[in-house]
């Protein structure tokens, strides 16, 4: 069969990474073929995770905080600037699948660039080979009828959750945990093994009795499956079916979703879990149909569960009325009778690549308020490594997972080096990013991987405009470009995407301009006050403030970085009282610039 035509850019799964790949990669001005092997795009968030996995506003940046103002443009339009809809959207965050995966659909047919098909797996990759480095050639598809589509990429970007196009190139990858002195891991076991993060579904339910959908018992029930949660229920450790956000056994996310929506999730070290340590270990590398196995299996145990909880008699009479209360919702899911299509897949393989990203790179540094620096980062997020377990002991209700962690961390910057594998010279990785099982914990959530797949999109269309590959992709234009798209590769709290110094400011950052503001001994706190749920205000310490007056030893010092800089210094200005932070920093930027 015949080639298709060379397309700049290939990108493989329509996760939110993959689309922020693709949309990046074709603002840039090259051709892009975005593929998803199944019919829906979105991954998580268009399959149940709508209670968005940040703490602070002020960490959105880039394609997410576009996604989220596109969600929120969504129910301003539909349902009027003050409508309750729009409120609990909080600000675009928490959308509701359908409504997410129609924001998705609206900012791809924007970009007329960017092709995309669906249904359409990946078979076969061609590789060629050079002196020590090897190239990705071409992809083989194969749709669900037998047909085949081979596609030739000058680039290509695994935006799969799994990293099946990058295991297929056979670069280095790993599934289970490091050991603890590997990394230097505080939060790693003593000994490496195979445990993996578990994985469970993210139902959307309702309470409202005109969109709700009953429940049925799902192919395979078996009530004795089940008996064993009357004993929790017993146990009085448990006070209602849904709730938030403990002593329940359907975590129902809070705030509230647009149309009376939940957010349902895994009780973290609950008495009864939704999450299933040790069912999904055949994953990460499993086949297609080993891999929908472990969703049947999955999705038998949870709506099972529901479902008995629901109608057996034995089930306490509150305990099964209130259970009653709840359903699917009829306007969600009607392909796959209102059930996510997707299973919420936390953890599959880990590439071993360029840079390793561990525990440390999302600790304190030795000195300042703020995580460890890294010159070059192309991304930040502020959520801290979180993991609901790897391992269940003692009966299915009642016993305990453990691998369990869940570790604050103040807001911290990701290299570029965690999107590169050592063998391939034209593949981007932003889904199985680069990572320890612990550091992997701090990188899995969807904003993240927005802005991971935004940085893979611009850096691909580097490497297609200089032909270079993409390990020779210099980090410097790559962070201008994310600044300009307004993507943040540091955390700052005082000066947002929508600020005319937003650029300014982060190019500074990104040079180092921004560590030890603080006075020595000021008190690290990682996370601000609390709002609601596990959203919080700005984390404290990583302001710039740029109407403050430049002192003296600052002002040396910063005068010291433009010189490494080779910024023209004849042009800075100088601190005599009046010259405030920002002046600086603004004409050290144009001076660079210039």
């Amino acid at each position: 069969m015949a080639a298709d035509p060379n397309v700049d850019v290939v990108v493989y799964g329509a996760t939110p990474a993959g689309i922020a790949a693709a949309v990046a990669a074709g603002k840039s001005g090259q051709s892009v073929l975005l593929i998803e092997p199944t019919n829906r795009i979105g991954g998580l968030v268009t399959s149940g995770l709508s209670h968005t996995d940040f703490h602070s506003l002020e960490s959105l940046s880039g394609a997410f905080l576009d996604f989220a103002n596109r969600v929120e443009a969504h129910y301003i339009e539909t349902d009027g600037p003050d409508s309750p809809q729009v409120e609990a959207s909080y600000h675009g965050t928490f959308g509701e699948p359908k409504v997410n995966l129609a924001v998705f659909h609206a900012l791809l047919d924007e970009h007329p660039r960017v092709e995309r098909i669906h249904q359409h797996a990946l078979s076969a990759l061609k590789l060629s080979e050079s002196q020590s480095q090897k190239r990705i050639e071409s992809a083989t598809l194969v749709d669900p009828q037998g047909n085949t589509r081979t596609i030739r990429g000058s680039v290509f970007v695994d935006g799969s959750y799994e990293g099946d196009l990058m295991a297929m190139a056979g670069v280095e990858w790993r599934a289970g945990r490091e050991g603890r002195d590997e990394h230097g891991e505080s939060l790693a076991p003593e000994a490496a093994d195979d445990q993996l993060q578990a994985y469970n579904f993210r139902f959307i339910m309702t309470q409202e009795e005109s969109n709700r959908v009953t429940p049925v018992a799902p192919p395979g029930y078996q009530r004795e499956d089940f008996v064993g949660v009357l004993d929790a229920i017993a146990s009085k450790k448990i006070e209602r079916v849904f709730d938030y956000p403990s002593k329940c056994i359907f975590k129902a996310h809070l705030p509230v979703l647009p149309g009376g929506k939940y957010d349902i999730n895994d009780v973290s070290r609950g008495l009864v879990r939704l999450s299933l340590p040790g069912k999904n270990l055949g994953w990460p590398d499993g086949t297609a149909e080993e891999r929908q196995a472990i969703y049947d299996e999955h999705l038998r145990d949870q709506v099972g569960l529901l479902y008995f909880l629901q109608n057996d008699p034995e089930v306490p009479e509150a305990f099964r009325q209130e259970a009653k209360q709840w359903g699917w919702c009829r306007d969600e899911f009607l392909d796959t009778n209102h059930l996510p299509p997707q299973l919420y897949v936390r953890e599959a393989r880990r590439m071993q690549g360029v840079s390793i990203y561990t525990q440390t790179d999302s600790e304190y540094a030795e000195e300042g308020t703020r995580a460890k620096f890294h010159r070059d980062s192309i991304a930040m997020a502020d959520y801290g490594n979180n993991c609901h377990g790897t391992h269940h002991e003692g009966p299915r209700f009642g016993g305990k997972h453990s691998g369990e962690f869940y570790n604050p961390v103040p807001p911290y910057q990701i290299p570029y080096g965690v999107l590169l594998p050592k063998e391939i010279d034209n593949l981007l990785v932003p889904g199985a990013v680069s990572s320890s099982h612990v550091g992997f914990c701090a990188l899995r959530l969807e904003p993240v991987w927005m802005s991971l797949g935004q940085a893979a999109g611009h850096a691909a269309a580097l490497a297609v405009q200089l032909d270079q590959p993409v390990q020779q992709v210099d980090v410097a234009s790559l962070q201008s470009q994310l600044h300009a798209n307004g993507s943040a590769t540091i955390y700052v709290s005082d000066v947002l995407p929508d600020s005319p110094d937003f650029a300014g400011v982060q190019w500074w950052g990104a040079a180092g301009g921004l560590l030890k503001l603080y006075p020595e001994g000021t008190p690290r706190k990682p996370r601000g006050k609390k709002l609601h749920g596990q959203y919080t205000e700005a984390a404290p310490g990583h302001a710039v403030e740029l109407d403050q007056p430049l002192d003296a030893k600052l002002e040396q010092r910063w005068r010291a970085l433009a010189e490494s800089m080779s910024v023209p210094l004849a042009g800075l200005p100088k601190a005599n009282g009046t010259t405030t932070r920002g002046d600086f920093i603004r004409a050290a930027a144009t001076a660079a610039r210039e």
